[in-house]
C-alpha cells in the first residue's frame, strides 16, 4: 500500500487547531473567573454599613433638600458638605447637636447670636439657609452618613457590570477583541485546511492518470452586439430611461427647499431627550415666547442657567446609559463638558459662584425655517388653537438631537387645516363665527378649512 503522505499534514494541522482552540477556552474561563471573583469583592466592600445612619436613605433626602445649594467636594451656594461633621467636630469643637439646631432653624441660630452661624451667614453673602423643621434627628442622621461615606470608586461599577448582564450571557467580562482573535484563528486554520485538501486530491488525481480538462467557451455573439441589432428592444430601453429620468428629476426637484430630517451639530450640544423626556421640562418652559408671539425663539441663557447655576455636572440616567449612547459618545463626561461651555458663554465663575461679565454669544444653528413667503404665528396654533409642540416637532422627548420631524410644505399644513377641527369649548373668539359657519355647513364641528384655512391670503398676503 503506498504512503499518503498528505494525512500527516492534515493530521497535523487538525492537532494545532485543537489545541488552540483549548487553550483559548481556558483563557477565556479563567478571565470569567476573575471577574466573577472581582465583583464578588466589590460587592462584599461596598455593602459597609456606617451605625450613625442609613447612606441610601440619606442620599435620596439629600437630593430633594440639600442638592439645589450644595454639594459633596465643591463650593455652590453653599459650603461643600463632605465629611462635614467630623470637619465642623475637628476645626470648630461642634457637635452633632449643633447640626440638629442649625438644619432645623438655621435663621434662628444667626438671631440668637451663635458665633459660628453669624460666620457662616456673613461668608456666604449674608443669605440664610432655608430651614427644615420636617427633618427629625433620624433624617439627619442618614444625611450626615451620605455626606461621611466615600465617594463611589471603580469597583461598584466592575460589580455591576458583571451581573447587569448575568441572565443574558456568562461571557460579558470578556474583551471582543479576544473572541474575534480565537474566532479569526479557527477560521484561518480551516481554510488552511480545506486548501491543503484540494491540493492533496489533485495531485491524487493526477498520480492516477486522471487529466483535467477545462471547458471551452462557445463563441457565441457579444450580449451588447446583439442588444444594438434589436431595434424594438432599444426602443422600449430609451422610452423607459427617458420617463425614469423624468419621474426622477420630478422628485428631486420637488425636495428643493424641504429640509425633513436635517439635524445640523449645535456649538453646545443640547439633549431634548435628557430635558424634555427624563426631566419632564415643559416645551413653553424654555420657549416662552411660542404662547405670545409669532416666533417661538431661542432661549437665553439665563433661562439654562435657572437650573445649571446648582446643576453643574451630569450625573447620568439612574438606569444607566444605553448602548447606543456610549456608541455615540453620550457619557457623563461628555454632558458635564456641555455645561462648562454654557458656563464659558454666559460668564459664570464656578470657583466663586458668580458671573465675570466675560459673556460669549452662542451661534446657534436654525433648525426650522419657513420660506420668507410663507407666514406662520405660533401663538395662533399655541395659544389658541391648543396644538401640542409634538403635532409639528415630533417627539421632542425622545431626540438627542432635535431635527426638523415634518416636511412644513404647504401640502402638508392644507391637509392639517382640512383634518383638524377647531377647538370651540371656551373660546370666545371662534363662537359666533362657528355657530353661523355650522348652520352653513350642517356640521357640530368646523374644520380649519371651513373657516377659512385655505384662503390663500391666510399664509400669503
Amino acid at each position: 500500500m503506498k504512503k499518503v503522505p498528505y494525512r500527516n499534514r492534515i493530521s497535523k494541522v487538525l492537532g494545532v487547531s485543537l489545541i488552540i482552540f483549548l487553550l483559548f477556552s481556558i483563557s477565556l474561563y479563567s478571565q470569567e473567573e476573575a471577574v466573577a471573583e472581582n465583583a464578588e469583592v466589590a460587592t462584599e466592600e461596598g455593602a459597609a454599613d456606617t451605625s450613625a445612619g442609613d447612606p441610601a436613605k440619606g442620599k435620596s433626602l439629600f437630593n430633594q433638600n440639600c442638592a439645589a445649594c450644595h454639594a459633596l467636594n465643591r463650593k455652590m451656594t453653599g459650603p461643600a458638605l463632605a465629611n462635614v461633621e467630623s470637619r465642623l467636630a475637628e476645626e470648630e469643637g461642634l457637635d452633632k447637636e449643633w447640626l440638629y439646631a442649625w438644619i432645623k432653624n438655621s435663621p434662628g441660630m444667626i438671631k440668637s447670636g451663635d458665633a459660628y452661624s453669624v460666620k457662616i451667614y456673613n461668608e456666604y453673602n449674608q443669605a440664610a439657609m432655608t430651614a427644615f423643621p420636617t427633618l427629625s434627628n433620624q433624617d439627619i442622621d442618614d444625611i450626615l452618613a451620605y455626606t461621611a461615606a466615600p465617594p463611589p470608586a471603580a469597583a461598584p461599577s466592575v460589580a455591576a457590570t458583571a451581573t447587569d448582564s448575568a441572565g443574558s450571557s456568562k461571557s460579558s467580562g470578556i474583551s471582543n477583541e479576544i473572541l474575534l482573535g480565537a474566532l479569526a484563528v479557527v477560521f484561518g486554520l480551516l481554510v488552511l485546511m480545506l486548501f491543503l485538501v484540494n491540493s492533496t486530491l489533485k495531485r491524487i488525481a493526477e498520480a492516477n492518470g486522471v487529466v483535467l480538462e477545462k471547458e471551452r467557451a462557445e463563441k457565441r455573439t457579444p450580449i451588447w452586439k446583439a442588444f444594438a441589432q434589436n431595434q424594438f428592444l432599444v426602443l422600449v430601453t430609451v422610452i423607459f430611461l427617458l420617463l425614469g429620468s423624468a419621474y426622477f428629476a420630478y422628485g428631486w426637484m420637488m425636495q428643493v427647499g424641504v429640509d425633513q430630517g436635517y439635524a445640523p451639530i449645535q456649538p453646545i450640544h443640547y439633549s431634548h431627550k435628557i430635558h424634555a423626556g427624563d426631566n419632564k421640562i415643559e416645551c413653553k418652559y424654555c420657549h416662552s415666547s411660542a404662547r405670545v408671539s409669532k416666533h417661538s425663539g431661542i432661549p437665553s441663557l439665563n433661562v439654562c442657567m435657572n437650573c445649571h447655576k446648582s446643576i453643574y455636572e451630569y450625573k447620568g440616567n439612574p438606569e444607566g446609559p444605553t448602548q447606543e449612547d456610549l456608541a455615540n459618545g453620550y457619557t457623563n463626561e461628555f454632558y458635564t463638558g456641555e455645561i462648562k461651555k454654557l458656563y464659558k458663554a454666559v460668564g459664570w465663575d464656578e470657583e466663586n459662584q458668580k458671573y465675570t461679565g466675560e459673556s460669549q454669544p452662542v451661534e446657534w444653528v436654525r433648525i426650522h425655517n419657513l420660506p420668507d413667503f410663507a407666514y406662520f404665528n405660533h401663538s395662533q396654533h399655541v395659544s389658541v388653537a391648543g396644538i401640542e409642540c409634538q403635532t409639528c416637532h415630533g417627539p421632542v422627548e425622545e431626540m438627542e438631537i432635535m431635527y426638523q420631524y415634518s416636511p412644513l410644505t404647504m401640502g402638508w399644513c392644507v391637509e392639517c387645516h382640512r383634518e383638524t377641527n377647531v377647538k370651540v369649548e371656551g373660546n370666545e373668539y371662534y363662537a359666533k363665527i362657528h355657530a353661523e359657519l355650522s348652520k352653513k355647513y350642517g356640521v357640530d364641528q368646523l374644520t380649519a378649512a371651513q373657516m377659512g384655512g385655505l384662503e390663500c391670503g391666510k399664509c400669503h398676503y
